[in-house]
């Protein structure tokens, strides 16, 4: 015999007005964004706290502050309403739009994705991009909310889904060159200036070095957790950072940042970024039409 499983969740409307007088810290404007009745606030507050068993806010002369307990519910509620309004959104898009969800790296959506979207987004008005992005390891098996993940270091294989590698990326010593001598040496240079670490970087100093044949300085590195992180460091003077040319290609055409050695130094390359998205979905118009353009993008770069 089957049963259904209600959900467990106290009455939306009082969820609501939790949220909203959370957020605000006020009953008042709470009040005014729900077009209701301070009192009716106040009430619909009380009756969550009597469900909960416990406050979930704390009374103040001229505002409420969130308990413990009520500010972790006000951060998990805000997430699930920003959700449900954007699902809102993209049912209430007009009949020929598409809504196409795609996850990404955070370096690779801020350094290479997000200044060519703009050329995506001319070409096919009809298709509206959203960009979610993160470190995690994306399994589109059970993000069906997800159309295209671009993800670094690895991808996960699963039964129904299609793996590309975004193909090699070159990864260099780059510097601001108002850091470079002209009359040291190269290699004496990199003995002497300061070193950054890009944690995730599939290529270590040690490696750099030890490809070049010569030995890692052992002093201390500032570090990021984040390649456009580092490479911002990078192009402030904080030193020299191994990372993608991929990822630094603005800075560079900038002038910003230059390679060190370009013809001295032995140039490392290393497959960093993975695309992904499900077999059954690859003849869709708004993912055949984004992997097409992302493809040729990569080409042209």
């Amino acid at each position: 015999m089957n049963f259904e499983i209600m959900r467990r969740i106290p009455n939306f409307v009082l969820l609501r007005a939790f949220e909203a007088a959370a957020r605000h810290e006020s009953f008042t404007l709470a009040a005014n964004e729900l077009h209701l009745t301070q009192s009716a606030i106040s009430h619909q507050i009380r009756e969550l706290e009597e469900y909960f068993g416990r406050k979930l806010f704390i009374r103040r002369n001229r505002r409420v502050e969130p308990t413990a307990e009520g500010r972790r519910l006000r951060d998990h509620l805000s997430r699930a309403f920003d959700r449900i309004e954007a699902a809102c959104n993209e049912v209430a898009e007009a009949p020929a739009a598409q809504v196409l969800t795609v996850f990404s790296s955070h370096s690779f959506a801020v350094k290479w994705l997000s200044p060519r979207l703009p050329e995506f987004m001319q070409a096919y008005p009809d298709i509206t991009i959203r960009v979610r992005s993160g470190s995690a390891l994306i399994d589109l098996t059970q993000m069906e909310d997800i159309d295209i993940a671009i993800t670094y270091g690895a991808a996960a294989e699963r039964p129904g889904l299609v793996v590309r590698s975004l193909g090699a990326e070159q990864i260099v010593p780059l510097v601001s060159p108002r850091l470079l001598d002209a009359a040291s040496s190269l290699p004496e240079q990199m003995q002497r200036l300061p070193l950054i670490d890009s944690q995730l970087s599939p290529v270590t100093w040690q490696d750099w070095f030890a490809a070049n044949g010569m030995v890692c300085p052992a002093r201390p590195r500032t570090s990021f957790d984040r390649g456009a992180l580092a490479i911002s460091a990078a192009v402030d003077g904080v030193g020299v950072v191994l990372e993608s040319v991929r990822l630094a290609e603005r800075e560079m055409a900038r002038g910003e940042l230059v390679p060190v050695g370009a013809s001295v130094f032995q140039t490392l390359a290393r497959e960093t970024h993975f695309l992904s998205y499900r077999k059954n979905q690859q003849h869709l118009a708004k993912v055949r039409l984004f992997i097409e353009w992302l493809i040729r993008q990569l080409g042209a770069a």
